[in-house]
């Protein structure tokens, strides 16, 4: 699949050893025994990580990132970390260093991204549960395309401490799981406060594994736009319809609403988000630490040489178009007028769910694409993130369930989006979705 980077063999079995004998004392962690591995864009302290780039070649992380670190204090054993877009950036997993991830149902289909390398090692049965990072569908998209769960949890509720950034204000860590069960499990052991981290909620989590759904009718709200937008795979959209049928039968509420911006979803995030990346990707120079040019021969020449040679084209082409719009003669024009949207959007959302307990949608418009098919076209590729978007904009947690099957043989998603810090209630709907 090409889904690990590096597997830390012999470290997982000396992880292991501890763990039995913690069980047989019974002293043993609320996730003993629990296989993970984790995205190369989170720190785990003495090892590598590279978010997929050649600009952090041979570093070593110098800390481990509290959600990682959460999960070994409850005695998970963490195996390698595993294949990702660059920073990031990227829908299909192609735009990194070490070669495309390939889908575990189809090999010559995408494992979709950025967090491929994560859902194909879930759905491969490769690791139990992997962490991954939510920055506009990173989660939800490769969870999709590889038919598993995938969970981006409401902004702040897990610590960032330990990702490496690409925009600060949208980026999530979250669990891709084989089921429901799991996902709220780990989300569980990850979440709440975190002093290294300032922007973490410190709302006490609830108790998600204990989550059930209460059998009383919901009112649910599915977006026209999405239903009826154009390029949208005729059989997702059939399975949708079914899926809203399905739930009027059994009591539920499921009316359609309007959500005219969701064609400036995409290029709204796209200005923000690579502004973000603009300012966050500043500090890999060549001078600090990580890929340092050959050719370098002064200052100047060694950041030119170091960051020209050391990012992958995608890369590249976010930065610039980030430090762009942050121009003084364009940032009015852009970044402001997207920031002004972006709180048009976060108000819409916030009046959606006072109104309904969840939102559905297709994950994706279709199903995964061919390794290649659409690597030469960046705003097609922008596009993939359509039905996933709206909830990083606005803070909410979201989620991709493994609802159905086209009739090429690949998964499709279902979305469910619920009320920022409402996990709870969209895990255990969620459980009910899955039944």
């Amino acid at each position: 699949m090409n889904a690990f980077v590096e597997v830390y063999s012999d470290e997982s079995l000396f992880q292991a050893k501890q763990v039995d004998k913690k069980i047989s004392k019974g002293k043993a962690g609320k996730l003993a025994g629990l296989v993970f591995a984790i995205k190369d864009n989170i720190c785990y302290k003495g090892h590598k990580v590279s978010a997929g780039s050649k600009i952090l070649k041979g570093f070593e992380s110098l800390f481990t990132a509290t959600a990682v670190q959460k999960l070994l204090d409850q005695d998970a054993i963490i195996i390698g970390r595993l294949n990702c877009d660059e920073f990031g950036m990227g829908s299909a997993n192609e735009n990194t260093i070490y070669g495309a991830v390939k889908n575990p149902y189809n090999d010559s289909k995408v494992a979709g991204g950025s967090s491929g390398g994560s859902a194909a090692a879930v759905s491969a049965g490769l690791c139990l549960v992997a962490l991954g990072s939510d920055t506009g569908g990173s989660i939800r998209q490769p969870a999709s395309f590889c038919g598993i769960v995938g969970l981006k949890p409401t902004y702040s509720r897990v610590s960032r401490h330990g990702l490496i950034a690409y925009a600060s204000s949208f980026d999530q860590i979250g669990p891709l799981a084989n089921n429901v069960d799991d996902a709220s499990l780990v989300l569980e052991v990850i979440a709440g406060a975190d002093n290294f981290d300032s922007t973490v909620s410190r709302r006490k989590p609830e108790n998600y594994s204990r989550a059930n759904f209460d059998n009383k009718p919901k009112k649910i709200a599915y977006i026209s736009e999405c239903l009826d937008r154009e390029g949208l795979d005729p059989e997702i959209k059939e399975f949708l319809k079914c899926k809203i049928s399905q739930l009027k039968k059994k009591g539920h509420s499921v009316d359609p609403i309007s959500l005219p911006e969701l064609d400036l979803l995409v290029p709204v995030y796209y200005i923000i988000s690579t502004a973000e990346a603009s300012s966050n990707l500043a500090r890999f120079d060549g001078v600090h630490y990580g890929y340092r040019s050959e050719s370098a021969s002064d200052l100047e020449n060694t950041y030119i040489n170091s960051r020209t040679e050391g990012f992958g084209e995608e890369v590249k082409r976010r930065i610039m178009l980030g430090t762009f719009v942050l121009s003084a003669d364009y940032h009015d024009s852009y970044f402001t007028k997207a920031q002004k949207i972006r709180r048009l959007i976060q108000n819409k959302t916030k009046a959606m769910f006072e109104k309904y307990d969840f939102i559905i949608s297709p994950t994706t418009p279709h199903t995964a694409f061919s390794i290649g098919k659409k690597h030469t076209n960046p705003t097609t590729m922008y596009l993939e993130d359509i039905f996933t978007v709206q909830a990083n904009l606005a803070g909410n947690p979201a989620i991709s369930l493994p609802l159905a099957k086209h009739s090429n043989g690949m998964p499709i998603g279902l979305q469910v989006m619920a009320n920022n810090f409402k996990e709870g209630d969209m895990l255990s709907f969620s459980k009910y979705l899955s039944d």
